[in-house]
């Protein structure tokens, strides 16, 4: 039997190559000469880089940047073999690096992200994949511009201080000594929201109190964002407003496609993509996938159904393991699914399972195994 892990991390109790370790060793009190083979796998947030690096076989990178509040912080990227930087901006521009007294989306920046795509730049990268979720920011992906070599002018020549506030005072965009070594790089940008930049559903307004916005802040961001948007589509010639995905991170994502002709993409398949996933599915069995929590949002460009969808175009049979089922979730059935199995053996606490997360997964993949083996005895399937 050759077994394929191929699931997501349990975010606060296990990464992706944990969980892929626990159920490697659930498999083997079963069938001790079983093949498995673990490949990390994230949908663009928090463990991609460790995902694609892993799965890869890549090396990390270190580098010092700037932090959202403009102190000098160091963070890590990944780089693969074939020329593809990985790159979370989090790691950069991430609202866990802010003190929640000090969370402020009228000065935080993206400075540091744009700090980070440079160091990929040093490094030769042929490719660059971008995953800008869990940023503190508002400023629409300015400070990583003016990382970069933009400048960003204000009516008197002056270049605009960080953050999201500076943005209303925004007049004129040069570009010319923008980092001429973007324009031979392709930029996919790992997107999972299909937020516009300004509006209701726009960056300001959705994810702006999260990174310290009272409603007051948030109305005078939006406008901030909105007049940014008019200079870039004067100016360049680009109407980002409301692209679906350009009000992720805080408007980065309308950033990027507007300054570095970037590709919003679905985080999972962008992973999968990134590793030849469908190259390497063929010789498997059986696919074991899984989340912390799977239900009906998990349809929503999530990794069981990432991997679900792609292991039923080959014929394989789909397994996830999950730290729980919530409503909803039988609708993953109809993307490639054949069963889900939670990890909860018995009535507990969240962090009593969290604690525990390992052993319950061990013991989930042991019983998943068991089953098959007694299906196997009675010739079924």
């Amino acid at each position: 039997m050759k077994v394929l892990v191929a699931s997501d991390s349990f975010k606060g109790s296990l990464s992706s190559i944990k969980v892929g370790e626990a159920v490697t060793e659930g498999v083997k009190r079963v069938f001790p000469d079983a093949v498995t083979r673990i490949i990390p796998i994230a949908d663009g947030g928090e463990g991609t880089v460790e995902a694609l690096v892993t799965a890869a076989q890549g090396k990390y990178v270190k580098r010092k940047v700037s932090s959202p509040l403009g102190e000098p912080i160091e963070a890590v990227m990944g780089m693969l073999p074939d020329g593809t930087a990985v790159i979370e901006m989090a790691a950069a521009s991430g609202l866990p690096l802010v003190p929640v007294e000090k969370r402020n989306p009228f000065i935080t920046t993206t400075r540091g992200t744009g700090d980070l795509i440079k160091a990929a730049l040093d490094e030769g990268a042929e490719k660059i994949l971008i995953g800008i979720g869990g940023s503190a920011t508002n400023d629409g992906g300015a400070g990583m511009v003016q990382a970069l070599g933009g400048k960003l002018l204000n009516q008197n020549g002056k270049e605009l201080s960080p953050g999201g506030a500076a943005l209303v005072d925004l007049s004129r965009i040069d570009l010319s000594e923008m980092d001429h070594r973007l324009k031979d790089v392709q930029i996919t940008v790992i997107c999972d929201v299909d937020n516009p930049l300004c509006g209701p559903r726009g960056a300001s307004a959705v994810y702006g109190p999260q990174k310290g916005a009272t409603p007051e802040m948030v109305q005078y961001l939006d406008g901030c964002l909105s007049h940014y948007a008019e200079v870039i589509r004067s100016q360049l010639g680009m109407n980002i407003r409301d692209i679906p995905g350009a009000g992720a991170a805080g408007g980065l994502g309308a950033g990027l496609l507007a300054f570095t002709k970037a590709e919003l993409k679905s985080g999972t398949e962008a992973v999968l993509d990134t590793i030849k996933f469908d190259d390497i599915i063929g010789e498997y069995d059986l696919v074991i996938t899984g989340e912390g929590r799977i239900d009906a949002q998990s349809a929503f460009g999530k990794v069981p159904k990432g991997v679900g969808t792609r292991a039923q175009k080959h014929g394989k049979p789909v397994i996830a393991v999950v730290g729980s089922i919530g409503e909803g979730a039988e609708i993953m059935l109809e993307y490639g699914l054949n069963a889900i199995v939670p990890i909860i053996n018995k009535i507990m606490t969240l962090d009593e399972a969290v604690e525990n997360a390992y052993p319950l997964v061990v013991q989930t993949a042991e019983r998943i195994f068991r089953l098959l083996r007694t299906g196997k005895a009675l010739n079924i399937g």
